[in-house]
C-alpha cells in the first residue's frame, strides 16, 4: 500500500517540447493528456508525429530522485531481456532514461495498449497465470539484481521500515487509533464516511486487544520484489499480461509477503472477503514458479494479516493529510481484516495447500 502522497492540486503541464528535444526520433508533440492521477506519481499520454508514448512524472518523495529511478530503469531493461512483460523507458540521444526538468524527474516509455483486470475478471485460469507471473518476476529479479545486503548483527530496522522489519507494536497502534478517533470527533459536520471510520476504529481496537499476543516475529530472508504489485500496475491484452508498470517501489523485502499482499488486493471482494478459490489457484502457481514452500507462505500470511490489522493508511490520508483520494478504498480494506481474522485458518489454507 502507498505510504506517501503527492499534492492533489493539478501540477503545471509537463515541459513536453524541452523533453522531446532530448530524443533523436520521438517526433514533434501533438497532444499531452493525463491518463491517470495515481496516488504517488502522474502519467500522460503523449502523442507525437511518431506515435503515442507514456510520459511519467515522478513525484513520490521517497523514490523520485534520479539515482533511484535509474536503478528501476536498469532493472526493467534486464527483465525485458529475459522476456518479462515490462515497458522499459526509452533512452534519449545521450543514452539517458531520466530527464530532470523544472526540478522534476520524467521518463518516456512506449505506449502499451491494454486494460486493468482485477481478480473477479481473471477466473481460475487467469489467477494461475497471475501467480506464475509474479513468481517469474521474483525469480528474474534474483538474476538481474545484486544480492540483498544482510543487515549488520544487532541492527534494529524499526517497525515496517524494510527487509527484516519489526512488526507493528500494538501500543503504537492503540495510540494511532485514539488520535484518529479524536480527529473524527473534531469534525464539525460528520458524514457517513466519518461514522464508518469511527465504527471501524473502535472495532479494530477491540480486535487488536484480543489478538495482541499474536504479533509475528522476524520474517523470512528477503529478496528483490516489485513492491507495488496490484491491478492498476498490470495491463492486459485480452487474457494475457501485456506490461507490469510502476516499478517505483522496487526494493528488498520478503518475496512471499509480496505474494500474499498482492492477492489481498487482486482478490478482495467489495464486501471485504477474499475469493479463496482464486487465491488457491494463484498461490499454487506462485509456489511452483518460485519453489516457495507452504511454510514460507504461512509465515507471510501471518505477517500480512498483522500488517493489515495495524494499518490505517487510508484514514491517515483523510484525517491527517486532508487528502481524500484514498477514501473509496476504505470500505473494502477495513472490512477485509475483520473477515480475515474470523476466517484465518481458511485463508492460510488457501495460500499453503
Amino acid at each position: 500500500m502507498p505510504r506517501s502522497s503527492v499534492p492533489s492540486a493539478a501540477p503545471p503541464a509537463p515541459p513536453v517540447g524541452a523533453l522531446l528535444r532530448r530524443y533523436a526520433d520521438a517526433g514533434e508533440p501533438l497532444s499531452c493528456e493525463p491518463v491517470a492521477q495515481g496516488l504517488l506519481n502522474r502519467g500522460y499520454r503523449l502523442a507525437t508525429t511518431r506515435g503515442p508514448y507514456f510520459l511519467k512524472q515522478h513525484l513520490d518523495t521517497l523514490t523520485a530522485d534520479r539515482d533511484t529511478i535509474a536503478r528501476q530503469h536498469r532493472a526493467t531493461r534486464r527483465l525485458h531481456a529475459l522476456g518479462l512483460p515490462v515497458a522499459p523507458p526509452l533512452p534519449d540521444a545521450a543514452g539517458r532514461t531520466v530527464a530532470v526538468l523544472g526540478g522534476h524527474c520524467y521518463a518516456l516509455h512506449p505506449w502499451i495498449d491494454g486494460r486493468h483486470r482485477d481478480g473477479a475478471q481473471l477466473g481460475t485460469a487467469g489467477s494461475r497465470r497471475l501467480g506464475t507471473l509474479l513468481g517469474h518476476v521474483h525469480t528474474a529479479l534474483e538474476q538481474v539484481m545484486d544480492p540483498p545486503v544482510p543487515a549488520p548483527p544487532g541492527a534494529d530496522p524499526g517497525p515496517g521500515s524494510g527487509p527484516g522489519a519489526e512488526s507493528a507494536r500494538p501500543e503504537d497502534t492503540f495510540a494511532l487509533i485514539d488520535e484518529l478517533l479524536r480527529l473524527v470527533a473534531a469534525r464539525p459536520a460528520r458524514d457517513g464516511f466519518d461514522e464508518l471510520a469511527r465504527h471501524r476504529l473502535q472495532e479494530r481496537r477491540a480486535l487488536l486487544a484480543a489478538h495482541a499476543h499474536r504479533r509475528p516475529s522476524v520474517p523470512a530472508p528477503p529478496g528483490w520484489v516489485h513492491g507495488d504489485f496490484h491491478p492498476l500496475n498490470l495491463l492486459y491484452r485480452g487474457t494475457e499480461p501485456a506490461a507490469i508498470v510502476d516499478w517505483d517501489r522496487l526494493d528488498v523485502r520478503p518475496r512471499a509477503e509480496e505474494a500474499v499482499r498482492a492477492a489481498a488486493i487482486f482478490f478482495v471482494r467489495p464486501t471485504g472477503e477474499l475469493a479463496l478459490a482464486e487465491v488457491r489457484a494463484y498461490a499454487r502457481a506462485y509456489r511452483r514458479a518460485t519453489g516457495a514452500s507452504g511454510a514460507e507462505l504461512a509465515v507471510a500470511v501471518d505477517r500480512v494479516w498483522w500488517e493489515r490489522l495495524n494499518d490505517f493508511w487510508t484514514l491517515r490520508w483523510r484525517y491527517q493529510l486532508h487528502d481524500r483520494r484514498a477514501d473509496p478504498l476504505f470500505p473494502a480494506v477495513s472490512a477485509l481484516v475483520v473477515w480475515w481474522t474470523r476466517e484465518y485458518a481458511a485463508v492460510r489454507d488457501a495460500f499453503t495447500d
